[in-house]
């Protein structure tokens, strides 16, 4: 899965921020090919003000088809209507994302995965034959 990433700096001005946002919002909810949209409202830092504001992630099924997304007629216009922004204020990202079994998210086995296993496989070796 391939992930495209829209990340927000704190706008100078929230309510033009927000008319801006919301009607790229509405473009990008007519493109094609996505598969999922999922939006991060950055609350707050242990480290104080964060430089970030918004983060806006758009999935999809492979690079070939995050392209069309792109290059298709609505995509250029929601770029277009990011253009409204300051552009040093929006960054854009794509990337691979990685699910795999057992809630690691490295590319190899975890560490803790291979003990777990080497555990489970010990007490099974262990137990009385039923």
């Amino acid at each position: 899965m391939i992930k495209f990433m829209i990340v927000f700096d704190q706008p100078e001005d929230p309510e033009n921020f927000e008319n801006v946002y919301q009607d790229f919002l509405a473009l990008v909810e007519r493109m094609p090919h996505i598969l999922r949209r999922q939006v991060v409202h950055i609350t707050g830092s242990p480290q104080g003000t964060p430089k970030f504001y918004r983060i806006l992630e758009l999935y999809f099924e492979s690079v070939g088809t995050q392209q069309d997304a792109l290059m298709s007629e609505i995509g250029q216009e929601a770029g277009q209507e990011l253009s409204r922004l300051p552009q040093d204020a929006v960054q854009l990202l794509f990337a691979d994302v990685y699910e795999e079994e057992g809630g690691s998210t490295s590319l190899t086995t975890s560490p803790v995965a291979e003990t777990e296993k080497a555990q489970d496989t010990e007490a099974e070796a262990e137990s009385p034959a039923k």
